[in-house]
Formats: C-alpha cells, sequence, structure tokens
C-alpha cells in the first residue's frame, strides 16, 4: 500500500513539474481562479489523469509561489465541480475531467473515446415494447406498433455518466448485447449501411428521482441534464428516438454562438 501511494505521488509530482503554470499577478483575475482554471484545463486535457495526486496545500504554495489560501481556494472549486477529492493520509488527488460533448449528431460513445474517456457500456435492456405515443409521433409509427427500446448505462472511469433510453423502429438493424455493450449505437448504424442525416434535439434539466440516483451513484434530487433527440437518415426517415440523462458533476454540452449577420 505504501509503495503504490510512493508510485502515485512520483507519478504526481512529475506531472505537476511539466505544468506550465502562467499566473498574471497584476491581472483582476483572481490567482486562486487563475491556478483553478489551468488545473481544470490539465486535468481536461489529460495532463493530470484520475489517481494523481497533487500534494498537500503546504507543497504546493512553495511550489507555485502562492500563499496557502489562494491554493486551498482554488482546490476547494475543483473539489465542488467534482475534479478533486481530499483524501485524508493520501493528500489531492484528481478523480476525474468533466465530459464536455459537441453540441452536433454525434454518438456519446464515441465522443468519449476519442476524449479518451475509456467508456464502457451496461445493456439493461434490448426488447421489443409497443409505442407510447410520444414514441409513435417521434418516429413516425403506429401507436401501439413494436419498437425496439435500448436502455444502458454509460461509464468511464468505472464511474456512471449516463443513462440512455434509445427507442428504434423494429427490424432496422441487428441488435446483439454483445455488441452493443463493446461500441457505440450510431458506430453499428453506419456498419449496417444507414447514413445519419440530422436530428432534433431538446435539452434540459431536472432532479433526480431516487431510481434514476440509484443508477448514476448521485443524491435523489440532485441535478441532472436530459437530452430528448430524434435522428433521421439521408432519405428523412426517423431511425432513433432517445431520452437521456446525465450526470451534471460529470458532463457538460459544449457549443459555440454566432452572430447573425
Amino acid at each position: 500500500m505504501a509503495a503504490t501511494r510512493d508510485r502515485s505521488r512520483a507519478v504526481s509530482v512529475s506531472a505537476l513539474d511539466a505544468l506550465n503554470f502562467a499566473l498574471n499577478r497584476s491581472s483582476p483575475v483572481p490567482l486562486y481562479y487563475q491556478l483553478a482554471q489551468q488545473l481544470e484545463a490539465a486535468i481536461e486535457h489529460g495532463s493530470l489523469a484520475p489517481g494523481n495526486l497533487l500534494g498537500n496545500e503546504v507543497d504546493l504554495s512553495v511550489r507555485l509561489g502562492l500563499s496557502r489560501p489562494t491554493v486551498r481556494q482554488a482546490i476547494q472549486s475543483l473539489v465542488e465541480k467534482g475534479l478533486l477529492v481530499r483524501r485524508r493520509g493520501v493528500g489531492t488527488q484528481v478523480v476525474h475531467s468533466q465530459v464536455k460533448r459537441p453540441l452536433e449528431l454525434s454518438s456519446l460513445y464515441d465522443d468519449l473515446e476519442s476524449a479518451g474517456q475509456g467508456p464502457t457500456t451496461q445493456v439493461v435492456r434490448n426488447e421489443g415494447v409497443p409505442a407510447t405515443p410520444d414514441v409513435a409521433a417521434a418516429l413516425g409509427v403506429a401507436e401501439g406498433s413494436e419498437v425496439t427500446l435500448l436502455e444502458r448505462l454509460r461509464c468511464t472511469h468505472g464511474e456512471p455518466v449516463a443513462f440512455l433510453c434509445n427507442y428504434l423502429p423494429a427490424n432496422l438493424l441487428e441488435l446483439d448485447t454483445t455488441q452493443l455493450e463493446s461500441t457505440g449505437l450510431y458506430r453499428m448504424m453506419r456498419t449496417a449501411g444507414i447514413t445519419l442525416h440530422s436530428a432534433r434535439q431538446t435539452i434540459g434539466a431536472r432532479s433526480a428521482t431516487a431510481e434514476e440516483a440509484a443508477r448514476l451513484d448521485e443524491n435523489e434530487g440532485t441535478a441532472l441534464l436530459t437530452m430528448q433527440r430524434t435522428a433521421y437518415d439521408d432519405t428523412g426517415r426517423a431511425v432513433e428516438y432517445g431520452t437521456h440523462i446525465y450526470r451534471a458533476s460529470r458532463y457538460a454540452f459544449d457549443f459555440q454562438l454566432l452572430v447573425r449577420p
């Protein structure tokens, strides 16, 4: 155990030493905020990996030439975001980076994989069910007709990030549960010759129910991000209707706004 801690501490020291903290002491931006932003960027880009130790506040303040209160405030802001955790007898440790997903028609699995997040999937349901009025309207099928329901728990670094509920037209493609646990749904669609073209998507937020909190390892009532999406192929056919929930502490939608001329 001691040897493991020593190795982790050595890794964290070298990782911190490789970072170039550019702190502008004449800037109106508080030093704690500058430090927090740069630490967060290092975590997001993988320069600081889950499990790395940052040392205690005294070590960090000496290394960076900052006061202990400044370092403490920076660390606390990242603890509140869920990026760092304080462990007694160990020190401040990197937990994970928040997933920032571009607001475009893409697969969560592909986005997590390309970001080096190591996604894993647990298929909870993969079966035919009668289409409810909402599902029927979204997919353009008769109410009560059979559609395929997929429920999956998506994790990164062994921790849940999202619970995905997807409805597809019956017989759209072969959905093998084992394959669904090793790749993304959109990747399977592309392999089957389905060309995704566009989607209508709505993003919101609400409090977690007891069941949702248990699935996502959160407290009941914790804020969750929600997303509803209907995806269409290049013929205009609706091929997927999804209702997803995401841990707000681990996940964010990222998009760019342009000024209309």
